[in-house]
Formats: structure tokens, C-alpha cells, sequence
């Protein structure tokens, strides 16, 4: 019996009045997802059923259909297990719990319920223990970029700064580096929204609305922990990015993260959020530029021939030993890839060391456009680039470098 065919039966028998198949309903599903490596739980009410769709390699895709009448016992089975209020159906509620997998791996759920149309909707996203397993090298990190970062980080003091839109591993990156300075020498503490991982040695402070407890007092807090190194999980607006700035010109290493399109695009970003020229020319050591990409189904993995319409319309930004009788990869679809092509997403980068030109641009408030051109001149390369790159090695697909660059 197929996970999808296991939930169908559980949702009969609830419709016939068990008792304990809402338990194993919400149960089901979660392992379900688990299972196929998800990301998110989506559960939305329709107006005749319950659709739940998974978020798989970054894609939401359809896994069950529920009967309508269940919507209102799903829903207040996760409001249980997340500590919610079962008899409030018209505000939103956040919450957590965790979960013990058939194959005894922990997962943290987070948890967000809202009110719609149709009745309360629930988002659950699915936070593995597997951070430990993690290496710039697994995240897709090139030799080149490596270096540049493990050269940045062994600074003691300044700001290392990871950007990118919602979703894109910036969270993950940190972790990375931070499981890298992790030694018994060094304090380190962290103040996020919310801790995703919890990492031994390393103390981790969420922040909590209900207490006033935000990223810019939590930082003020933290400074009075003897820290080394201090995470802030996101800088988000001018106080805390002003903090994070002074906190780094005292001798502090700071890793943050921020939303914007690109590497080049971080500085100027700065400038808007109050930070003078010369604080941020002399306090930021490195910024992170990436976005995630699905990498190809290795079992159903096969090459082609590129067309010349399509070489010659990528061919400036493809690697140069690529060459006309290169060829290209793609996944013809299997039951292993849920027929899509894709298992797997891996990270595409660009590394941009703040140094000497970079400073004097940002002192004289250059434009982003400027910025690009000297990072270019100073052999940075892109994360288009990165991504064809690994396109060119049969990572990932060109299709889905465009698709993610420019949705």
C-alpha cells in the first residue's frame, strides 16, 4: 500500500466514525512528507474538500485529498500537538511541537494556522536534526568561493553577511559557518526567528514578540554574554542593522542575513537602512549571494546535445571549456523523482570580498551597478554563472538556473 493509498483509508474510516484515525490521519501525513523529503505541509480547505500539497525541492505539489467533513478534527489535532487554542477559529496562531519519525529521526514542526474562506487553513514546516551533516562543499560552494569564506571567517572581528529571497538557505549557510568556529576557545551566541537547529556548544536565543524580546534588544542583551561571535538572524531594520554594524567595530565577528537580489545589491541596502559609508567599508568582510536549484534525478539522469538556438543564446555565460560539442544534462522523470526530473536542491553562489576598491565605491556611495562592474573586473563570479556551471556538469539543468534566477 502507497503512502497516498494508506491516508485515503485512514480518511475513510474517520468519515465512519473512528476515533483514532484523526491521530493517525495527521500522523500519516507527516511521515508521508517526511518521507518524499518535504519542506512544507501545506492543508488549505476547499469548498467541497481538503487539499494538502507538499513543498518538494522548493515546487508545492498535490500528495492527498481529504474529505471536507475532517478539515475541522485535522486542525485541531495539530493545534493540539502545537500547544494552540483549540476553541479560537477567527485570528491566526503560530506555534511548534516536535515529532519522532518511524525511522527515529526528530523533526521540528513549525507550525502557522489561519482563518480563510473555507474554513482554518494550516502551513507546517518540517525542520530535520540534520544540520550536522551539512559542508560548504554539500551546500555547492565552489573551491574559489570556499576559500574566500573560510579566509573572511577567520577574522575576528567584522560582519559576514549571507543574502537572498525567502527560502533560499541563508539560514543553512550560517549554520555551516558556525559549525565550522565552533571550538572551546570561542563564545558563541545566536538570536533568531525562530532557532531552526539547535546546535550543542552554541547558545541559541529565539525571539519572542510576547516579551519584547526582538532582534535589536536581543543583540543589546547578548553584548552583556561575553560573546566572540554573534548571530543575528536577520537584519530587518535600522536599529538592528545600526547595532550589528557598532557591535562588529568592537571586536565582535557578526553573521546576519539580509533580503536582497545579490551580492552588490547588500551594500547599498546598508545605506538605506542608515548605515554611514565609512562603518560599513570598514565593518563587512565578505557578502553571500545565493539562491537554491534542483539538482537532476541521478536515476533517471541522461545527456543531450544542446541546440545551436540554445548554446548560442547562453553561450557567453557558459564555462570557456565548454566548447560547441559540449553536452547538456536533464532527468527524463521516474518513480524515484515523483516523475518530475528533480531530487534534491543544491546551492548557487556568488562570493564578494569587500577589499580596497570595494571600500572606496561604497565610501563615495557608488551605485550597485558600479559595484558589479568592479566585483566583475575582480574575477567574482556570478551566481548565473555558478548555475550554468554546474548545468555544464550535469548537476543541475539550464531550465532550471533561468527559473530560478528570474520567476
Amino acid at each position: 500500500m502507497t503512502e497516498v493509498e494508506a491516508v485515503a483509508q485512514v480518511a475513510q474510516e474517520l468519515e465512519r466514525g473512528s476515533n483514532l484515525s484523526i491521530v493517525n490521519l495527521v500522523n500519516r501525513i507527516i511521515e508521508h512528507a517526511h518521507s518524499v523529503l518535504a519542506s512544507d505541509i501545506h492543508i488549505d480547505p476547499q469548498q467541497e474538500a481538503v487539499r494538502v500539497r507538499f513543498r518538494i525541492d522548493g515546487v508545492l505539489q498535490e500528495a492527498h485529498t481529504l474529505p471536507k467533513a475532517t478539515n475541522l478534527e485535522v486542525i485541531s489535532r495539530i493545534k493540539i500537538l502545537a500547544g494552540l487554542r483549540t476553541d479560537e477559529h477567527q485570528a491566526a496562531q503560530d506555534g511548534r511541537f516536535r515529532y519522532v519519525a518511524p525511522d527515529n529521526n526528530m523533526i521540528d514542526v513549525r507550525v502557522s494556522i489561519a482563518p480563510t474562506y473555507h474554513g482554518e487553513n494550516a502551513v507546517l514546516r518540517l525542520l530535520s536534526d540534520n544540520s550536522a551533516e551539512f559542508t560548504l562543499t554539500s551546500l555547492g560552494f565552489s573551491e574559489d568561493n570556499q576559500k574566500k569564506i573560510e579566509h573572511s571567517i577567520r577574522k575576528p572581528h567584522g560582519m559576514i553577511l549571507v543574502t537572498g529571497p525567502t527560502g533560499s538557505g541563508k539560514t543553512t549557510t550560517l549554520y555551516t559557518i558556525l559549525k565550522i568556529l565552533n571550538v572551546p576557545e570561542v563564545s558563541i551566541v545566536t538570536i533568531e526567528d525562530p532557532v531552526e537547529y539547535a546546535i550543542d556548544g552554541i547558545e541559541q536565543i529565539p525571539v519572542n514578540d510576547r516579551t519584547n524580546l526582538t532582534f535589536a534588544l536581543g543583540l543589546r542583551s547578548i553584548l552583556r554574554q561575553d560573546p566572540n561571535i554573534i548571530m543575528v538572524g536577520e537584519i530587518r531594520d535600522k536599529q538592528t542593522a545600526g547595532l550589528a554594524v557598532n557591535t562588529a567595530l568592537t571586536g565582535h565577528l557578526i553573521l546576519s542575513t539580509l533580503h536582497t537580489n545579490d551580492a552588490a545589491t547588500t551594500l547599498p541596502r546598508l545605506l538605506d537602512l542608515g548605515v554611514e559609508p565609512y562603518l560599513i567599508a570598514s565593518t563587512v568582510n565578505v557578502v553571500i549571494g545565493q539562491r537554491l536549484v534542483r539538482k537532476i534525478c541521478p536515476d533517471c539522469k541522461s545527456s543531450y546535445k544542446p541546440t545551436k538556438a540554445e548554446l548560442n543564446s547562453i553561450k557567453h555565460l557558459l564555462p570557456k571549456n565548454f566548447g560547441t560539442k559540449g553536452k547538456l544534462y536533464r532527468g527524463t522523470g521516474c518513480e524515484s523523482c515523483n516523475d518530475s526530473g528533480y531530487k534534491g536542491r543544491i546551492g548557487i553562489h556568488e562570493v564578494l570580498l569587500v577589499e580596497k576598491q570595494i571600500r572606496d565605491a561604497i565610501l563615495s556611495k557608488s551605485s550597485t551597478n558600479v559595484l558589479r562592474e568592479i566585483a566583475e573586473k575582480q574575477g567574482v563570479k556570478t551566481m548565473i554563472q555558478d548555475g550554468l556551471e554546474k548545468a555544464a556538469a550535469g548537476i543541475t539543468t539550464i531550465a532550471e538556473v533561468l527559473r530560478t534566477m528570474y520567476e
